[in-house]
This record gives C-alpha cells, structure tokens and sequence, in this order.
C-alpha cells in the first residue's frame, strides 16, 4: 500500500530495496559518466606524464648502464694492456738475465750471486708494480661505484620531486566529494533548497 509522506509518495520496503539498488547502479553509472567528462583528460594526462617519466628514467638507465659499461671495459683493457706489458717485460728481463747470467758464471761465482739479487729485486718490482696496478683498480671501482650512487640518489631525487609535483596537481578529494554529493541529492530530486 502506498503512503504519502510531506507530499512524496512512499512505496512498501521490497519496492524500496529494488528502487535503491537500481538507483545505485545508475548512480554509480552517472558518477563514472560525469568522473570522466570532469576528469578524462587529466587523468589522460597524468598517463601521459607518467610514460614520458618512466621513458626519461628508463632512457637514463640504460645511459648509465652503457657508460658504466664502456667506463669498464676501458678498464678491463688497460688492465690487461698493462699485465701483458708487465708479463712481456718480465720475460724479456729473465730471458736477458739467464743469458748473462750463463756469461757470468764461466767468470765468476760473485757476479751470479749479482744477478740473482737484481732478479730478486725484479721480482719485487714486478710485485709492487702489480700491487699498486691492484690498488688503482680498487680506487677506479671505488669511484665507480660512487658515481653510480650518486647518480641513483639523483634520479629518486627527480623521480621523487615529480610524484610531488603530481601530487598537489590533483584535485582536492573533499570538494570532489561534496560536489558528487550534491549532483547525487540533485540527480535523485533529493536537493532541498532553503526556503526564502
């Protein structure tokens, strides 16, 4: 049975129910309609933004990897330019040194003992020179591994200012609420207007 209720005609609770339900699906319709008619093109925009930043932070990834790479392989080459240098050098002053040494020998016990110990020294030079060779390579990988750093803490830097900057772009969720809650009260002739 219907009642009348200030003016407003009220249906039983099983009609209510069905009225509501449908009511929220093309409320919830409505409010997707007008989200998009409100906000399509910033949200597009906002797509948009993200792609070309995540593009730039893939674009300098990929630069940092490749320099990194060349800085690396520069290195690795040096290092073996230098070793094989060493080594050749190495070879070519044992190989005089046993020459001599084989001269010397039919002259005289001392003079061997003379060229062992500048062999010996050789040796050593050959050590320290490897060991100083080791410990550049520890302060170019040292300083690698800064610039990468320093080039990550630069790019989560600008990663982080942009996720800011989109962020106080966005419109205020409060007023967007309120202004959903009035076109919903208008949509549904709920609005009541102060009398004059």
């Amino acid at each position: 049975m219907n009642r009348t209720k200030g003016g407003r005609t009220t249906m039983p609770a099983d009609s209510d129910e069905k009225n509501a339900a449908n009511g929220e699906l093309r409320e919830g319709a409505n409010v997707d309609k007008i989200r998009d008619i409100l906000f399509g093109s910033n949200m597009r925009e906002y797509e948009k933004r993200f792609a070309r930043l995540e593009e730039r932070l893939n674009k300098s990834s990929e630069a940092l990897r490749e320099d990194l790479k060349k800085r690396f392989d520069s290195l690795e080459s040096y290092v073996r330019e230098e070793l094989e240098s060493l080594g050749q050098r190495l070879k070519t002053e044992k190989s005089e040194r046993a020459d001599s040494l084989k001269e010397l020998t039919r002259e005289s016990r001392d003079n061997s003992k003379t060229l062992e110990k500048k062999l010996s020294q050789l040796d050593e030079q050959l050590d320290s020179a490897q060991a100083d060779l080791r410990s550049k390579i520890l302060e170019q990988s040292k300083s690698l591994g800064s610039q990468i750093q320093k080039s990550k803490d630069e790019l989560e830097t600008a990663l982080e200012n942009e996720a800011e900057t989109l962020r106080t772009d966005k419109t205020d969720r409060a007023m967007l609420a309120d202004l959903f809650t009035e076109m919903s009260m208008r949509l549904k002739d709920e609005l009541e207007l102060p009398e004059k």
